[in-house]
């Protein structure tokens, strides 16, 4: 069993990953030409020096570094001249500071990167939503050296798994701790937002309403059996997977403070966790950390540089935004549990799942995550009732025009 971490670039997480089964971290700068998976404003300020410092730090310890040029789009930058002359420039750098492995979605760059930088290992990521046969056969024949599988639709679709895992000879990789509603009809949108996002030079300016994330978000508060219908992979069920042939894991997330992700790393290595199950899958909201330093908002500057745009959204608008974001836990961590998926409960709930065909299964009808929910979700009512009419107002501000005047 190998896992691939998510790095915050903090000076301690190197040290806190001592003993488990790292062989890579992956990350990149906060925003290049071509984006990823991550909007700059989720992630902290880090310099090409501070980069470069990282990577060779981790090599030190005999892990490598995996650099993501995954966004799901590129604005149609690789046609031209500019775009193709800021993707080598970015390629050179990442080969130069010792990066061992690059992470893409976009069949494009494949061959580009193969004959270019041969040196570097190309691993496919999630945002190529690779969930079949075919698709993994594409992309092992374009000359990938790994695929992380599209984890909302497969990571519960045992049959399928087979089915890949028999088909490709290449490494498979699977996402274990994202919290994605399973089957998500909002992400192929969330990718191309988050993609522009981090892109340099793009008309936004790094400026992006989370708009899926706050859907997302409001429809697990309206429904709590939604926390359940996702792709997580709790620890005690590595399991399942390794019996499968599946033995590398990618663990996230990269706004995560160091506490957080050694925490996360430790119960899969263990493959055990007693507690708030959220502690470990969800993106936002970490406890026990000093105010101004958790979350993917680091501090209140922080938030008002991204999305204080007089001239973008109304005033009023914003501040709609920063309660929403105060109270989710982004811009100073959380001291508390609104809601509390019980570990403990969920033993025995996936192996449950082998026979249920959720892709071609209405949720309503079925009803098994629904009832799984009412023994291992507690969600704080006055939170719910609170965060629901909040997101309520935010939406209405943005379907009436109201957000943009």
């Amino acid at each position: 069993m190998k896992f691939s971490v998510a790095t915050n670039f903090q000076p301690d997480l190197l040290d806190a990953l001592d003993g488990y089964p790292v062989c890579e971290l992956f990350g990149k700068l906060p925003s290049d030409s071509v984006g990823g998976g991550r909007a700059s404003f989720m992630l902290a300020p880090l310099s090409k020096r501070q980069f470069r410092a990282h990577v060779q730090n981790a090599s030190r310890k005999g892990i490598g570094f995996n650099y993501l040029v995954n966004p799901a789009c590129l604005d149609n930058r690789e046609y031209t001249r500019q775009g193709q002359a800021g993707l080598e420039r970015l390629l050179g750098f990442v080969e130069d500071c010792g990066v061992t492995a690059v992470t893409i979605s976009l069949p494009f760059l494949m061959p580009i990167i193969k004959k270019r930088h041969p040196r570097l290992k190309v691993r496919v990521g999630v945002y190529a939503r690779v969930d079949g046969v075919a698709k993994a056969r594409f992309w092992e024949e374009l000359g990938a050296d790994c695929i992380t599988l599209e984890s909302i639709a497969v990571n519960r679709d045992f049959p399928m798994l087979k089915a890949i895992r028999q088909a490709v000879q290449l490494e498979l990789q699977l996402i274990v701790n994202s919290n994605c509603l399973i089957f998500c009809p909002l992400s192929g949108q969330h990718m191309v937002n988050l993609s522009h996002a981090s892109q340099k030079g793009h008309q936004s300016r790094g400026f992006m309403i989370d708009y899926c994330a706050l859907k997302c978000s409001s429809e697990k508060l309206a429904d709590p059996s939604n926390y359940l219908r996702s792709e997580f992979i709790r620890p005690e069920d590595l399991d399942l997977y390794t019996d499968l042939g599946f033995d590398s894991f990618k663990i996230l997330e990269r706004g995560a403070p160091t506490g957080v992700l050694a925490k996360r790393v430790q119960a899969y290595a263990q493959r055990r966790f007693d507690g708030n199950l959220l502690d470990l899958i969800q993106p936002y909201g970490y406890k026990g950390v000093a105010k101004g330093t958790a979350g993917n908002l680091a501090n209140l500057s922080k938030f008002l540089k991204y999305f204080f745009r007089p001239g973008v959204v109304k005033h009023g608008s914003v501040m709609r935004l920063k309660e929403l974001a105060e109270k989710r836990g982004l811009i100073a961590g959380m001291d508390w549990d609104p809601v509390y998926l019980d570990n403990r409960a969920l033993d025995g709930f996936l192996a449950g799942m082998k026979n249920i065909h959720c892709r071609e299964t209405d949720c309503s009808a079925c009803g098994y995550c629904a009832k799984w929910s009412e023994k291992a979700v507690r969600v704080d009512e006055k939170f719910r009732a609170e965060m629901l009419r909040l997101y309520g107002e935010v939406f209405g501000d943005m379907y009436s025009g109201k957000m943009w005047g």
